[in-house]
């Protein structure tokens, strides 16, 4: 079992940066592939950026790609999303989750979810 919260959403105005974190509780944090995942209102979740367990390989949706950077912390049980030049479509709640090993980018290979944190970016 792995719980998670997240933390670092508010509100922005384009062009700026926001740091999302990902706390985790339980003892497997390492062993899992962590990822973000953001829903906008009236849309399905989507992905956005996976790091694997032993920070080895990073993934990134096209829209956030350059912009956003996905890293994490094993000894700290942290997973970040550090969010640069946003923009108003990146408005949307952020969920971190942590994946079986080999998820990537499938919201179906992840098996636990935070709560989720809000980010809102204005024009």
């Amino acid at each position: 079992q792995v719980q998670l919260v997240e933390s670092g959403g508010g509100l922005m105005q384009a062009g700026g940066s926001l740091r999302l974190s990902c706390a985790a509780a339980g003892r497997t944090f390492s062993t899992h592939t962590m990822g973000w995942f953001r829903q906008a209102p009236g849309k399905e979740r989507e992905f956005v950026a996976a790091i694997t367990r032993s920070r080895d390989n990073t993934y990134y949706a096209d829209s956030v790609k350059g912009r956003f950077f996905i890293s994490r912390d094993n000894a700290k049980n942290t997973v970040w999303l550090q969010m640069n030049n946003l923009k108003p479509e990146d408005t949307a709640d952020y969920y971190c989750a942590a994946g079986f090993s080999y998820a990537r980018v499938s919201s179906g290979d992840y098996q636990y979810w935070g709560q989720g944190t809000q980010v809102t970016v204005s024009s």
